[in-house]
């Protein structure tokens, strides 16, 4: 077995709880930003669970570089708050369903090095928040479904404001040009 960093992890399980500590942050930042804008609760729910995981696994490990990790995350989150703006409603909740994808994938990754290294408690810990945030993640996935079932509200802009509308319109354009890319490759080939 390699060498226990100087808190008694793997060196491999303690960059990984770091970022873990980074994508929950990002979690809870980002997914706190989308629930006020598309008013679903499940994304009010993951921050929250988020927020909870932040605090256990703060009390639970020591985690040297802690801030590199914060600025980490917060650099993630703004740029996903951001680029938000630019989406329609379906788009922000199935792009928001990679930041717990990432964590629950994380935590199995986690509990797989804390069994190597023989702690079962850490492991169970782990698991214990994968079942959770997985569980959260199945409900997204519910929430995302049931906007199929209103098409033309799933396409307004995520976010309500001038940067909302304008960044749909954006996305419109766009899409209208690789419609119309796609188009003539298409002629082109049947000719």
């Amino acid at each position: 077995m390699p060498e226990l960093t100087e808190t008694g992890l793997l060196p491999a399980e303690h960059r990984a709880l770091r970022e873990l500590h980074a994508m929950a942050r990002e979690l809870r930042g980002h997914w706190s930003k989308l629930a006020e804008r598309l008013a679903q609760p499940v994304l009010a729910d993951g921050a929250q669970a988020a927020t909870e995981l932040l605090i256990e696994l703060e009390g639970r490990v020591d985690l040297s570089g802690r801030p590199t990790a914060q600025f980490a995350g917060a650099r993630l989150a703004g740029a996903r708050g951001l680029s938000d703006l630019l989406l329609e409603r379906n788009q922000a909740l199935r792009s928001a369903l990679l930041d717990i994808q990432h964590v629950v994938t994380l935590l199995d990754y986690l509990a797989a090095l804390a069994a190597a290294r023989g702690d079962a408690d850490l492991e169970a810990w782990h698991i214990g928040w994968r079942d959770r945030l997985h569980a959260v993640e199945e409900r997204g996935r519910a929430a995302v479904l049931a906007m199929a079932a209103d098409p033309e509200r799933a396409i307004d802009p995520a976010d309500d404001g001038t940067l909302g509308h304008a960044g749909a319109k954006i996305g419109v354009a766009l899409g209208s040009v690789g419609e119309m890319i796609d188009n003539r490759l298409a002629r082109r080939r049947s000719t």
